[in-house]
């Protein structure tokens, strides 16, 4: 039976749910890839970042097991199984994902690939459990982690999840919508030296003070229960001189902010970071994709103290930026920074993890 296509106005879709040639790529081949050769990532998809970087700094063994701290689309984790399990050696794949929605549909990825939950393993689980998740398994460690700390495609471009401001919907931004409370309601809340706290850590706003007493006093009058109206408001509280491509990177950022605040993002970070090394094998290897300055400030000290302390016998010395083509091919790709660490074959843990033996 023929099925019409959806009507939208207008020569191009705009709304998420209209881009049905994106959502069923499958479907329109042709229409996806003339997408993607324009560098847009399809709705409702990631494309994973930095695999061929990732896969040379982790340099994953067949036979090996490894750790997809943040599976999302479940793209780094198939080429990751893929040398896993090369030449029908039985290596193993741990995925976690805090994202209720979304892990399901990146089980059913991996399956569809061929690899059964003997080869992934799924765990819903924010990726600061990851060192008791592994004891649950019976895994001593892993040889191979790998934590990109990015937000998928897929929850940025549904409105639905509260993330985007192109669209209109639910200012809600939580990775995992079935707990805590949503961007809206901690908004209405805030103290105004909290929201400033957020705003210069989580987007480097200069006028993280300024900005954070006019929300305040603005909420009362125009509450920021939407993406929009938080968004509009945004752009009219900026200098009206100001570039409108600057205003638009101010908007991002601050959403950006209320999404780590919103999901205790550093915190988190710096819970598996402190756990890391007793994660990891003698000899084992981690890579972390970071987004931000906030992000990536925490790595490179934890990595490079880590050094210091003989947990890690290597780090990286430099930042690993996506290549120009890559950008050109994936603009979300442009901020991306990759760092590296291998564990020291000798070094001495304390039973939780990466505190030194006194």
């Amino acid at each position: 039976m023929h099925r019409r296509r959806p009507r939208y106005p207008g020569r191009n879709p705009r709304k998420f749910e209209h881009k049905y040639k994106e959502l069923r790529a499958g479907e329109y081949p042709e229409a996806a890839a003339h997408i993607e050769a324009r560098g847009k990532t399809l709705a409702g998809s990631h494309r994973p970042i930095m695999v061929a970087e990732i896969l040379e700094v982790l340099a994953p063994k067949p036979g090996e097991r490894g750790v997809d701290c943040t599976l999302g689309h479940a793209g780094h984790a198939l080429a990751l199984l893929e040398r896993l399990r090369a030449d029908g050696a039985s290596g193993q794949l741990l995925g976690l994902d805090v994202d209720p929605l979304e892990l399901p549909r990146a089980g059913a990825r991996l399956l569809a690939a061929g690899h059964g939950p003997e080869a992934a393993i799924t765990v819903a689980s924010n990726f600061a459990g990851l060192h008791g998740v592994l004891e649950s398994l019976g895994w001593s460690g892993a040889d191979i982690v790998l934590a990109d700390l990015g937000v998928s495609s897929m929850q940025i471009d549904n409105p639905d999840r509260g993330f985007t401001f192109k669209f209109d919907g639910p200012l809600d931004l939580r990775l995992n919508p079935q707990r805590g409370v949503s961007a809206a309601d901690w908004l209405a809340g805030v103290r105004p030296a909290r929201l400033e706290a957020t705003l210069r850590d989580g987007a480097d706003e200069p006028r993280a003070a300024r900005l954070a007493a006019a929300m305040v006093e603005a909420r009362a009058k125009t509450p920021f229960r939407r993406t929009k109206v938080l968004a509009d408001w945004l752009r009219a509280w900026s200098d009206p001189a100001t570039p409108r491509e600057e205003v638009e990177r101010f908007v991002r950022r601050v959403f950006q902010a209320l999404r780590i605040a919103i999901n205790d993002e550093y915190s988190a970070l710096e819970t598996w970071l402190r756990n890391l090394p007793g994660c990891l094998n003698p000899g084992g290897r981690v890579a972390v994709l970071t987004f931000h300055s906030g992000e990536d400030r925490r790595v490179k000290a934890a990595f490079r103290e880590g050094l210091q302390q003989g947990l890690y016998s290597a780090i990286a010395d430099e930042v690993i930026r996506p290549s120009p083509e890559e950008q050109r091919a994936n603009t979300r790709s442009s901020s991306a920074k990759l760092r590296w660490a291998v564990r020291a074959e000798e070094a001495k843990l304390s039973a939780s993890g990466g505190v030194p033996e006194v």
